[in-house]
């Protein structure tokens, strides 16, 4: 029987990860949440089986067990018997929590992502040691390359750099206690870096609406009176989210991965322009009935000054969404990309490829437009 130990269930990509742990008979899996009381873990517990569209007679619900816990605290602030138990007979761990706040001081940005490595850290050295452990599949982010000009290998970064934010700087100093497990401890440890995530592939559904929409929704013109940056020829790296999912199950599954690096994008060749998303933005928004404003181009200074605008003349209900302008901003001015040559080579392997963007953004934006209309 393998046993899974998940953090992040909750989240995008580890949502997506426990219908594919549960697929395998043989494979059980244990849910860290976040909750208040016994009673809110239930809660949260049954909203996400209905997410996953488990019944309660569902015979996969069995192989689920949701502990209530903390990714960010020694021993995930368990009580001493549940961390024996889950310390005794885990074989692979899968850590996707994290706390994507691009804005939050670093000092909480950093108990987020490094107190969750180290937690996760101990707990690998601990299952090593008794030779239980077979895989630790640490869920990073391309954002580690922060304001890194050129294309990030997937490999560790020596380099000094500056960041966008806190949140991928924190992301960095995490992966450099991880790189210390693999090179001095030969912890099994395979490091994926997500791009941006978005909806699944094939229907676009997610369980949360992250920084892709809100840019779809800037380049709509929906929530900046039309005006929208001069975009030039950056291109946005986008990651179906069902996509990053079955690459870290699949990892997770061959022991080979450990001490690799996988970059979980499309890369610069499958990445869409910010221009050609703008226009499939503009047409679906229309085609569901949100007809966005005449769009006017204006340069980027003057478009990033949109927030002070703003607070001057916007209605109050328009100013919060303008005033985190400034964070995204930073994703549609930077023309970075990212190599996936080991992904591709991993997808290869299993005789797949990464589909073209115009096959599953339709569907992305149509499930979220399709959600809007519903709230």
């Amino acid at each position: 029987m393998n046993r899974y130990f998940l953090t992040g269930a909750s989240g995008a990509v580890g949502s997506a990860i426990v219908p594919l742990l549960l697929a395998d008979p043989e494979t059980s899996v244990r849910l860290l949440l976040r909750a208040d009381s016994v009673e809110h873990l239930a809660q949260r517990f049954e909203a996400l089986c209905e997410f996953w569209r488990l019944s309660p007679s569902d015979p996969a619900r069995a192989r689920l067990q949701p502990l209530r816990g903390d990714a960010t605290l020694p021993d995930f602030g368990l009580d001493a018997d549940t961390y024996g138990e889950l310390a005794a007979d885990t074989t692979h761990i899968i850590h996707c929590a994290a706390s994507v706040r691009m804005n939050d001081p670093l000092e909480k940005a950093r108990q987020s992502a490094v107190g969750s490595a180290q937690a996760i850290l101990t707990l690998a050295r601990r299952l090593a040691a008794s030779g239980t452990l077979k895989k630790v599949e640490f869920v990073s982010t391309v954002g580690i390359a922060g304001k890194r000009q050129g294309i990030l290998p997937e490999q560790w970064i020596d380099e000094p750099r500056t960041f966008h934010n806190t949140y991928e700087q924190s992301k960095a100093e995490a992966e450099a206690l991880v790189r210390a497990a693999v090179e001095h401890e030969a912890l099994p440890i395979t490091v994926h870096r997500p791009s941006m995530v978005i909806g699944d592939s094939r229907d676009g559904r997610i369980i949360h609406y992250q920084i892709f929409y809100y840019i779809c929704e800037i380049l709509s013109g929906r929530k900046t009176f039309g005006l929208y940056p001069a975009l030039g020829n950056v291109r946005l790296d986008v990651i179906p989210v069902d996509w990053v999912a079955d690459a870290i199950v699949a990892a997770s599954r061959e022991t080979d991965t450990a001490g690799h690096i996988l970059n979980l994008c499309s890369g610069p060749d499958k990445s869409p322009t910010l221009r050609d998303l703008r226009l499939l933005v503009r047409k679906d928004f229309r085609a569901h009935g949100k007809r966005p404003p005449v769009g006017l181009k204006i340069p980027r200074a003057w478009f990033a000054a949109l927030p002070r605008l703003a607070a001057l003349l916007a209605a109050p209900g328009r100013r919060t969404p303008l005033s985190t302008l400034p964070i995204y901003m930073d994703y549609l001015a930077d023309s970075q990309g990212f190599c996936n040559a080991r992904y591709l080579a991993q997808l290869r392997a299993h005789g797949l490829a990464l589909p073209d963007p115009q096959f599953y953004l339709p569907a992305v934006i149509a499930h979220y437009l399709n959600r809007v209309d519903r709230s």
